[in-house]
Parts: C-alpha cells; structure tokens; sequence
C-alpha cells in the first residue's frame, strides 16, 4: 500500500476502534474492572500509576537487544500467544527477528524478543487534553469510561514511525491487529512505507477493525467471511490454516468415551459463577476429572477456589502450550474463546458454556451457530451432555473445523506452517 498518514485525531479514533465498539461497551463491570476501573478516580490512579513506572521508567530502562534490527523481518508480539503464531517465521528465515514494545508483558517469552525503545513516548503527551476532547465530541460517553486507554495510546505511533526510520526493516509482520501498540505500528508502517502482513493467531470477530495489510494469511473461510463485514478487505489474501497447530493435527484425540474434562476461562467469566459450575461438576460428576485453566492475562486471585475445590486440577497458560492442555484432555467447556476451534481440530468434544449472565456477548464467535461445537444453557444441560460423551465421543468431531481451518482434510493439512512461509517469501520478493 502506498504511503498514508492521518490527522492527529483520526488517527487515535483508528487506534482505539474496538475500544469504542458495542461489544467493548457492554463488557461486563466486573470482567473490566481488572482492564479499566469503572471508578474515574481508580481509573485516574491507574494512568498516574502507569505514567510513573512504565513512561518515567522506560526512560531508566537500558535496552540492550540480542538481535541487530536493521533491516530485518519484524515479528511484532504483544502477548505469548502471538509469539506461539509467528516463532515458526524466525526458526526459518535467518532475517527475522521477533520484538514487542519496551515493557510489553509477554509472559513466559519476556526474555526471547527483542524490545523497541519507547522512552521517546513521554513527548507526546502534550496530545492528550486535544485528543480527549475530540474523541469525547465525537464518542460521547464512552470517551470519558475509557480515558485511560485514550492516555495509554498516546505516543506509540511518534515513536513507532522514528522507530521505522532508524531500523528500516524489510517488512513487519503481526499476528493481533487491533491492540493500540500493534494498531499504531500498523498506522505507523503505512506513513513510513514499510510492507506489512498479518498472520490470523486465534478467531476473528465482526468488531475487529478492518483488515488492511499488504498480505493477510487467515486460518480458514471464516476469518474471510468475517472481515468482509468489519469494513473493506485490504491487500492480499491467502487462506493457510492455523500454523501453530501443525506439530498436534496428527495427534487427534481418538478415545471413544470422556474421562478428563477440561475448563477455560478469561475475565469475562465471573468467579462466583465459575465456583458454582466447578462445585456442581465435580458432586455430580465424581467419575470424571476436572481442570481449569484461566487465561495467561488473566488477572484475578484463584488462591480461594483452590482452597476450596482441592479435586479440581489446574493448568498454567503461562507455562503449558493451549495444544499441550488440550491434548491431555477429553472435552472442553468454556464460554467464548478460540480455545473451542483448537479443541475440535484435536477431537476433543467441545461444548460452550456461558458462565456470565451477559447476553450481548453470546457466543461472540459463532461458534455454536456454525455447528462447531454444542451448547448448554444450563447446569443440568451441560451434566447431560457430558454424560452422553461419558458414554461415546465421536472419532470424526474434527471436520467439524474445516469451514474455520482452509487446510483440514487436504494434502496441506499439518503443513501449514510451510505453505505461510510460501506465501511470505513469494511476497517478500
């Protein structure tokens, strides 16, 4: 794409689209407290608190990176889940180097990226009162609930665009496309001219920001389907199927009956409602073992749950690979997470549970309305349907995931990793 700049204010509007979305909005009080306080003056607290340790600090933080950047394929990673999307690309291409920005928590890979200054961002703060007045004309209310992540972005896309000025790389690659940091790169790389791709890390939603990369690699006819309706479709398009599951598709879960049960959840399930679905499921379940695994960003105190369920046995996202979990499990119950499509691609039986009393986000995904996986809409539901997989879990709930996974049931299947790498460096030519 050619060149392209936005006026001050569009810009940060562009940046901060989901924040502003419907879904964003209606997330619950208690699953956005750990995220945004509701309290204007937590709120507040928590920017003064994020202006002195991350901006005052980053200035006092020496950077010393393992890799030379010049010129070199970027791999940009905001969370461990994207660096799991995209370390095939630095395994094969010796020009490739995976980074994130200077304080990016990316859990258990903090020490294997290389990190982008941002001390420069303390600048750009002179921004803020301008922007918040816009964005508060042109977004209402929602502005004023979300001032913290307005301050929280302002800066990235000054220092990203000098950032590309120094370094010069080939191309940068993504694997999220509509968190601030990575939103700003993006913005940041279409101004400086530096290309761009996108490599799909988990399920796609209508509320993402239009895709608009020089070249996007998507799993499968879903993320397609559902981009179109984010807005117009940018760039190349190549349907790879999911990289990262390569190394697991020829280890399906092949046991006819259900014996280990496995639950994963995120900030928007409730703790109290989690309590009670693990409290029933293990009294009326006793034959069947039960683990939990929460989200690796996920912030919340499970000291008391434990104490509470000592049967109930746990996974920890920041040291155990989602495919790893998977695989030493029969089902899967969860409410909306992408952690549904890598259940079904192992065989595993995979039902959607919805433990929030939130109605606007009801199977976010689809998956239910794509026949993926089933659905229980109550306790007594999910116990009966868990009795039936107890007594037979089909050996072919697999191709269920071919419209989400463009590879499955063809000669590329498990190849995936191959035929992204094929299309990068046919592009990168």
């Amino acid at each position: 794409m050619p060149p392209r700049t936005l006026p001050l204010l569009a810009r940060l509007r562009d940046i901060l689209q989901l924040r502003f979305s419907d879904v964003y909005a209606s997330v619950p009080a208690a699953a956005m407290a750990s995220i945004s306080p509701a309290n204007p003056l937590r709120r507040l607290a928590r920017v003064l608190g994020y202006a002195g340790l991350r901006l005052v600090g980053n200035i006092f933080q020496l950077i010393k990176n393992r890799e030379d950047l010049h010129g070199k394929v970027w791999l940009y990673v905001v969370s461990a889940n994207n660096y799991d999307a995209l370390s095939f690309i630095k395994e094969a291409r010796p020009d490739a180097v995976l980074l994130a920005g200077q304080a990016k928590n990316v859990g258990r890979y903090a020490g294997q990226v290389n990190r982008l200054s941002l001390r420069r961002k303390l600048l750009y703060y002179w921004q803020f009162p301008v922007v918040f007045v816009g964005l508060l004309r042109s977004e209402g209310w929602r502005a004023w609930r979300f001032f913290d992540f307005i301050f929280y972005a302002i800066g990235y896309y000054e220092v990203y665009r000098r950032a590309l000025r120094h370094y010069r790389p080939r191309a940068v690659v993504f694997s999220n496309d509509h968190n601030d940091d990575t939103r700003s790169l993006l913005l940041a790389c279409r101004a400086e001219g530096v290309p761009t791709a996108y490599i799909q890390h988990a399920s796609v939603s209508t509320s993402f920001p239009p895709l608009g990369f020089d070249l996007s690699l998507l799993e499968g006819q879903d993320a397609l389907d559902k981009y179109r309706q984010c807005g117009p479709v940018q760039g190349r398009v190549e349907l790879v199927g999911m990289p990262k599951a390569d190394a697991f598709l020829g280890h399906k879960n092949i046991r006819l009956s259900v014996a280990r049960v496995g639950l994963a959840c995120n900030v928007h399930d409730p703790l109290p409602a989690l309590a009670t679905t693990l409290t029933y499921l293990l009294e009326a379940l006793p034959e069947l073992s039960f683990t939990l695994r929460p989200h690796p960003s996920d912030p919340r105190d499970f000291g008391p749950l434990r104490s509470a369920l000592p049967l109930l046995h746990w996974s920890d996202a920041r040291q155990e690979n989602v495919f790893a979990f998977l695989q030493r499990h029969d089902a899967l119950i969860a409410a909306d997470t992408s952690t549904h499509l890598e259940a079904t691609l192992l065989n595993l039986a995979s039902i959607y549970y919805r433990f929030s009393t939130n109605a606007s986000i009801d199977d976010y995904y689809g998956y239910v309305a794509q026949g993926l996986i089933e659905s229980a809409r109550s306790l007594s539901e999910l116990k009966l349907l868990l009795i039936e997989y107890q007594k037979h879990k089909p050996i072919d709930l697999f191709r269920r995931a071919a419209y989400y996974n463009a590879t499955l049931g063809t000669k590329y299947e498990g190849q995936s990793q191959a035929l992204a790498l094929h299309f990068i460096s046919d592009w990168l030519k």
